[in-house]
């Protein structure tokens, strides 16, 4: 039956199953726990064809070499807050949306909760002078997150990004 589910979500937005199949509890954290996410560790070898036609923002931070980070992802997956080095985020397929703190605000949330468990459940209780940054990217649009700040992401539809990471 998960297998089922799962494959429904690449067929439709996860809006289509909301008063149907998300009304068991126990979905709404299995959805992103069985969604598709792929994400990092790109081995060159394979990849490399794909990163030689990818033109990067024209931005650079003076000292640091780029490392790309290829991605597809299913709607309603995404990564819990976390923190690392500068870079950027491209959407080329699909919408992605992003919460960031900056370094000195840490976010309320449980690492083994899923982003959209946070928002659904976390997000409408958090006065409004403690919400995140927020924003959607859409195909072609790039976010630059700066180094040390707290962000995490959801993907509102099936997704492909490309993340350039700068150190």
């Amino acid at each position: 039956q998960q297998i089922i589910i799962v494959y429904i979500l690449f067929l439709r937005p996860l809006s289509f199953l909301r008063g149907k199949i998300l009304k068991k509890r126990f979905f709404i954290k299995d959805v992103c726990v069985y969604t598709l996410y792929f994400f990092g560790d790109n081995n060159f070898t394979e990849w490399g064809p794909l990163f030689q036609h990818y033109v990067p923002p024209p931005f650079r931070i003076p000292g640091t070499s780029p490392a790309y980070s290829f991605g597809i992802a299913g709607s309603g997956s995404g990564v819990p807050f976390h923190w690392h080095g500068p870079g950027f985020s491209e959407v080329i397929f699909g919408r992605k949306r992003w919460f960031l703190y900056p370094p000195d605000q840490t976010p309320h949330f449980h690492p083994n909760e899923t982003t959209l468990a946070w928002l659904q459940h976390t997000y409408p209780t958090l006065p409004p002078a403690l919400r995140p940054l927020e924003c959607t990217l859409r195909p072609g649009e790039v976010l630059y997150f700066p180094d040390r700040w707290w962000h995490a992401t959801l993907n509102l539809d099936t997704s492909v990004f490309i993340s350039t990471f700068l150190g």
